[in-house]
Order: C-alpha cells, then structure tokens, then sequence
C-alpha cells in the first residue's frame, strides 16, 4: 500500500484531483489545505514561512554577521530560490524534520535566510520552483555549485565543495564540465586539500596566501611545512642606494658645472601590484582570488556592486 493510500485520500477528492497532479501530492495537498494549481506563488513571504533545506551543507551558516549587516544596508538584492513544502514532501518523504509548518523550502539561498533570520529581518524575496526539489543528489549538487560559484566563499570551502562535487560525478573533468570551466581550473582549487591540516589552518586565516598555498600544494606533506615556512618568511630586499658618478680627476670635480639632480625614485609599493589580463570575467576573478584575503574580495564585491 502507498503512502498515499495510508492518509486515506476520499473518493470525492480523488475525482476533484487536478490532472497531471500525483495522489501523493492530492493527498499532501488535501492534508495542509494547500492548493495544487490556479494560484500565482508570491515573490515576498513572511520570513516565518521558509524553512532551511535540510541537506544544507551545515558549515555554511556561519560567519553570518557581515552578510547580516549587508541585508540590513543595502536590502536582499536577490530572491530565494525556494520549493513549496508540498513539492518538497513529495520528493523527500522522509525528509521533513525541520521544516515545521513553513509552507516554502529554501533550495538556494539558505546563508541569505540565516543571515535575515539574525538580522530580524521581517519578510523575503523569493522565487518559486518545484523542479528544484527533483533529488537529494541534485539538491546536494546545487548547494555545492552554489558554494564554488560564490564570489565570498573561503578558498578552503570552495575547495572542498569541489572535491564533493568530485565525489559524486566521478572525476574533475566531469566537474569541470558540469560548472562551465576548465579541468585545470577545478584541479589548481583542489591542490589546497593536499595541505597538512596545520597550512589549511593557515589559508583559513589568511596568513598563507592562496598562490604560495597551491604551490606548496603539490608537494609532498612532509616537504611543506618547510616550504612554507620559507615563503611566510621571505622578506624583500631592501632598496639600494644610488651611488654618486665619480669624476675623472681632481680638475673635473673643481671646474665641471654640476649636474642636474636626479629625479627622485618611484616610491616601491607596499603591496605587490596585481596584472590582471582583462579577456574574460573569468581571468579577472581567478587573478583576484589567487591574491587576495577573502576580506579583501568582499570589499572588492562591495565596491562593484555599488558601481552598477
């Protein structure tokens, strides 16, 4: 017997069953009151009406407070991408802890929900999808790729939402063709987890650069620590003082006119300067997350976004 069968779906309602409509979902349907067709779904709910997706990837709801600040600021300037709770249920029957009685699941976006929810924030934007609700693999697969394709996300992270992508497709390169980049793009992210656990402690504090941390990456563990510490310690040169030109003899130092002074030296920068090779959007956000601190991308995103 199905579990449709078990709610005991009347045979009254079983004939006003939309067509097209499963008696799973009639049944669902008939137990929440919620409708199956003829209703436009909204674009902004109470936030009380949107539940976490439960195979959310945990770690990813914390460090809220700066997207929290952001959505008080500047306003949510992208909806949710949410499943009704009906959708959800029937797709995933045994996966209903946690979502209470919110009528909308949220498939992507659940740092933004988290973030509101500590923020106070009231209501959401949201955009309405069933077919996000297909599979617990394509929901897995779609928070991951969300992981990758986010412009703040922590090089470690994004590491390791690769290497689940990798898990589940098989090798690199059907990742690297399921997120529209190269193979060597997705095995460069991935040399990171081939750092001792202490160096990836130091990538997620930023005291180890990204570039130096794939480099040292490649090799193996016990050579790293060694290497790293030499790039962590690796002081520039100090500048070198320009000396004066002799003179020929004695004669030419008296009787010589002097020479005009040299112009100053360029000051040296205090930080290395980035060439970015402006072909593709692309190139332009390798180069900046291969040399900046994960702070530093959220001020460069920040400040883009308010030159749109």
């Amino acid at each position: 017997m199905s579990k449709a069968d078990k709610l005991g779906v009347s045979a009254s309602f079983a004939r006003a069953q939309p067509v097209g409509v499963s008696s799973r979902r009639a049944a669902i349907a008939e137990a929440t009151g919620a409708p199956t067709s003829g209703m436009v779904p909204p674009s902004e709910v109470p936030i009380e009406a949107l539940a976490h997706n439960p195979f959310n990837l945990r770690e990813d709801l914390t460090e809220l407070e700066e997207l929290a600040q952001s959505l008080v600021s500047r306003g949510q300037l992208q909806p949710l991408a949410v499943a009704t709770r009906m959708a959800f249920m029937e797709a995933h029957p045994g996966q209903t802890d946690g979502l209470g009685r919110a009528p909308y699941v949220v498939i992507d976006g659940n740092r933004r929900l988290a973030a509101a929810q500590l923020a106070g924030l009231k209501t959401m934007h949201i955009h309405v999808n069933d077919a996000l609700s297909a599979s617990a693999a394509d929901i897995l697969e779609s928070a991951l790729i969300a992981n990758v394709h986010r412009v703040d996300v922590a090089p470690m992270d994004q590491a390791r939402a690769l290497q689940e992508l990798v898990d589940v497709h098989g090798s690199q390169a059907q990742v690297a063709k399921r997120l529209g980049k190269t193979a060597a793009w997705v095995s460069q992210r991935l040399t990171l987890l081939n750092l001792t656990p202490s160096l990836q402690e130091k990538v997620d504090t930023g005291e180890l650069k990204v570039e130096p941390a794939r480099r040292i990456g490649r090799l193996p563990q016990e050579h790293q620590e060694a290497a790293a510490d030499e790039t962590l310690n690796t002081v520039a040169p100090p500048r070198q003082r320009a000396h004066p030109t002799p003179t020929v003899n004695a004669v030419n130092a008296v009787n010589a006119p002097p020479s005009p002074p040299s112009p100053p030296a360029p000051p040296t920068p205090s930080t290395p300067r980035i060439t970015i090779a402006t072909d593709t959007p692309e190139t332009i956000a390798d180069a900046l997350t291969a040399h900046l601190t994960p702070d530093d991308l959220k001020a460069v995103t920040e400040l883009l976004l308010l030159r749109l």
